[in-house]
């Protein structure tokens, strides 16, 4: 807890003083272009600026925004089943050092009716990936044509996260809500990056039921989750959030612990399912709830972390399917400070995304994308290295250091495409330079170097959130931010 407070206090005293949530207006971006059922949007972090939207029919388009032009990343429909109203082609996640190793991963409902997660490798075209390079992670037969959840994302921790819903139909009716024997209503963590006996993935010792010897599933995070249709990791905090879609009443936010059991089918909500009373020792309650005359569906959202919108900046957004409701929240770590509706859309939202600035965007699933305009006399989000002066790096591509938060090592990657003088240096939130990592000339091709939390004197730094800039021969340059946790 005291990290986390500590992040944001550096953020917001030297960016944006967190302001009241107000109401705002979107705009439509990528208007030129087609979607066909859009269920997501996300970017490949390697330093390109790509956009992909996800298709539910099984179709992933890449979007590169400075170029104006759009492309058809994967067709996968003749393998993806999208028949079923909550089926189809649902999630999609690059791996951390997808720059370096070109591994694209996948969450799509496949024949009557089976949930899969597959990994895929890019093609020597940077805008195809080979879909002959299929490899079968792991797969979940669906009881029923709903509650597939389909959400996948890489944590903070280089982990790969995957929800899946409860197994369908209504009232929990296959009993897998309080069952930690199933993959089912539950949230995963997988480490993809090694195989463990016959399973084409880790499990991460460090999970809350490995090595247990009653049965439970090793690759559970936390369960008790009815259809976690969407969840995302705040940038600065790695605060997991979840809008897990309710049945007849209420619809809730969840922030996800550790082992955390969120209390489905004892509860919906805050209030007990089945009957006027029940036990809910060791259930996890939601952040918020809201009922039936606020919306039917909930989708979860983001943090946002980007730069264009001040006011918003540390605020979680989400929205509800069939209302077209989009709220924002403020939370301290215990409960929430803020909360507002700031505005509503005649689109179903199906979805948010992130590029890889932390922009948010918003996905209407008629086949519209949005973005928030910015509100009168907005500040954007900025520090005393500006990451908003930054050139567009077409002389080198930088990634995000891996992994972030860190502790006590990250690495940080990028490549050149022409050899060139290199100046990587990280700063703190004040524009204080800490430790120069690269001063010097470097040939073209990948690069990668680490840092220790140090600084030019070898005396470790406080915990806290930096910077690290890399400018090229020339105007190019480029500023991330990463974390570093004591």
């Amino acid at each position: 807890m005291y990290i986390r407070l500590f992040v944001l206090f550096l953020l917001t005293t030297t960016s944006t003083l967190a302001q009241p949530l107000a109401p705002r207006e979107m705009e439509r971006v990528f208007a030129a272009f087609a979607f066909d059922r859009p269920v997501f949007l996300t970017h490949a972090g390697d330093g390109t600026g790509r956009v992909f939207v996800v298709e539910q029919a099984g179709v992933i388009k890449v979007i590169d925004p400075g170029a104006g032009t759009v492309r058809t990343f994967l067709d996968h429909s003749n393998i993806v089943n999208s028949g079923p109203g909550e089926a189809g082609l649902l999630g999609l996640a690059f791996h951390p050092d997808y720059a370096g190793n070109g591994r694209v991963f996948l969450s799509y409902t496949w024949g009557n009716l089976v949930s899969r997660v597959a990994e895929m490798s890019v093609s020597s075209d940077p805008d195809s990936v080979d879909a002959s390079t299929e490899r079968l992670l792991l797969q979940l037969e669906q009881p029923a044509g709903n509650h597939n959840g389909g959400q996948i994302d890489f944590g903070p921790d280089g982990m790969l996260y995957v929800g899946f819903g409860d197994g369908g139909a209504s009232n929990d009716r296959f009993g897998n809500g309080q069952d930690p024997t199933t993959l089912l209503a539950t949230i995963l963590r997988l480490d993809v990056n090694r195989q463990e006996g016959d399973l084409q993935y880790g499990i991460p010792p460090d999970n809350p039921f490995a090595g247990n010897q009653d049965g439970w599933r090793q690759e559970i995070w936390a369960w008790g989750l009815r259809n976690p249709w969407r969840f995302s990791f705040d940038r600065v905090t790695g605060d997991l959030w979840v809008g897990d879609v309710g049945q007849g009443r209420q619809e809730e936010i969840d922030l996800i612990r550790r082992g955390g059991n969120y209390g489905w089918s004892v509860q919906e909500g805050f209030e007990c399912f089945r009957s006027s009373t029940c036990d809910s020792v060791g259930l996890e309650a939601p952040v918020l709830q809201y009922g039936r005359n606020a919306g039917v569906s909930v989708t979860g959202g983001y943090v946002y972390r980007g730069q264009r919108l001040g006011d918003l900046y540390g605020a979680y957004v989400y929205a509800d399917f069939g209302s077209g409701h989009i709220w924002a929240l403020r939370h301290d770590g215990t409960a929430i400070s803020d909360s507002a509706r700031i505005v509503r859309s005649l689109d179903n939202i199906s979805s948010f995304g992130e590029d890889e600035a932390g922009e948010l965007y918003v996905i209407g699933y008629g086949g519209s994308i949005y973005r928030f305009l910015p509100l009168p006399d907005e500040q954007p989000v900025t520090t005393a290295v500006d990451e908003a002066a930054d050139v567009s790096p077409r002389a080198f591509e930088l990634g995000q250091n891996y992994p972030n938060p860190f502790n006590p090592s990250t690495t940080i990657h990028y490549s050149l495409r022409a050899g060139g003088t290199v100046d990587l240096t990280v700063y703190d939130v004040l524009g204080r330079r800490v430790r120069t990592l690269v001063a010097g000339w470097q040939d073209t091709g990948s690069h990668r170097i680490g840092w220790s939390g140090d600084d030019d004197a070898g005396r470790p730094v406080a915990a806290g959130v930096y910077l690290y800039r890399l400018k090229t021969s020339g105007t190019a340059q480029q500023t991330r931010r990463m974390v570093l946790v004591k």
